[in-house]
């Protein structure tokens, strides 16, 4: 068995904080990461691309980055792209994965054309969004349905409509983030998300975490900012559901190109038990009340451990790193 060679992994940046809606929490993920990785031993500093040039990466030495970052220019392919670029080895999924899972169409498109179950969709486009056009989107998907913006995540933007007349401000408050708006069909039942480490035909999906939440309320506030929600990690379900979950999660995670980490979140409809696939996260949150630290828990990981493991995979796009380890029991 081999051991992470801490040495080898050079001078350490944790991109975080950064210009999106979800700035506030990538500062906390990223402040949790680096407090951890110091914890072992790693010569890691935080970086902010809102407030530094990604250039600057290169010329302070810095020899592979921890991205911290959620949303746009950060989760979305950009900062990735501009890695490959610098030649920096960055944690979480390459260029095409990270452009195709924060939209949240694109992902739908994915899936649907592999056969996965995803809920039924309208996708509004700026030129869409006429009155009557909205109140035809109800007559499809059916009521409740939800309303969100498509690249965004935290629950930001996000509406349950369960009226026609809820349609418009609905997709008022998604278009104020996103000029695209995804309406969706609303799935009844258990919220669900499961966690993937790895790549290919080496990646493995970490227990599914069940969360509960007030009313249903998995809302951004109850999200990072309360502790009314609650997170069941062993999740309570048969297990063979939860393999076939995990089954599902690994088969979007691979067809979408996803390497180093990620976690999907899902809905278990109640009437059946048919799980649906809502979105891929190719950075997921790192806070106090974040899920993927939850599930590693539950495999036997500490946070520390999943933050130092997730650095050394850390890779450029077709180009594995040397790998930072050394001969250990």
């Amino acid at each position: 068995m081999s051991t992470i060679d801490v040495k080898a992994l050079g001078k350490v940046a944790v991109l975080m904080g950064g210009t999106s809606a979800e700035r506030e929490i990538s500062l906390m993920s990223g402040n949790g990461v680096l407090a951890a990785l110091r914890s072992q031993g790693v010569d890691a500093h935080a970086f902010d691309p809102a407030e530094r040039e990604l250039g600057e990466l290169r010329h302070d030495g810095f020899a592979r980055c921890f991205i911290a970052l959620h949303g746009r220019h950060g989760e979305d392919g950009t900062v990735q792209g501009a890695l490959e670029l610098l030649g920096l080895p960055y944690t979480g999924s390459g260029v095409m994965a990270s452009a195709i899972a924060i939209d949240k169409v694109m992902t739908k498109r994915v899936w649907i054309a592999e056969g996965l179950p995803t809920p039924k969709f309208v996708r509004l486009a700026a030129d869409q969004q006429a009155r009557e056009q909205l109140r035809a989107v109800p007559d499809v998907l059916g009521l409740p349905l939800v309303v969100k913006p498509p690249r965004e995540g935290s629950s930001i933007g996000i509406t349950k409509v369960l009226g026609y007349s809820q349609m418009q401000a609905a997709v008022e408050l998604a278009s104020g983030f996103d000029p695209d708006v995804l309406c969706e069909e609303f799935i009844e039942g258990d919220e669900l998300t499961c966690p993937v480490l790895g790549e290919g035909a080496d990646a493995r999906a970490l227990p599914v975490v069940r969360i509960v939440a007030p009313d249903g309320a998995y809302d951004y506030q109850n999200k990072y900012f309360t502790d009314v929600v609650r997170y069941e990690c062993p999740c309570g379900l048969p297990a063979a559901e939860e393999e076939e979950i995990q089954r599902i999660v690994l088969a979007a995670y691979r067809v979408l190109g996803c390497r180093g980490w990620g976690r999907a979140d899902l809905m278990l409809r109640r009437t059946d038990r048919k799980p649906f696939l809502l979105e891929m996260n190719t950075s997921p949150g790192m806070t106090s009340h974040s899920l993927v630290p939850i599930s590693a828990r539950a495999a036997g990981i500490s946070y520390e451990a999943l933050c130092l493991g997730l650095i050394a995979s850390a890779a450029l796009d077709g180009r594995a790193t040397k790998p930072a380890t050394k001969a250990g029991s």
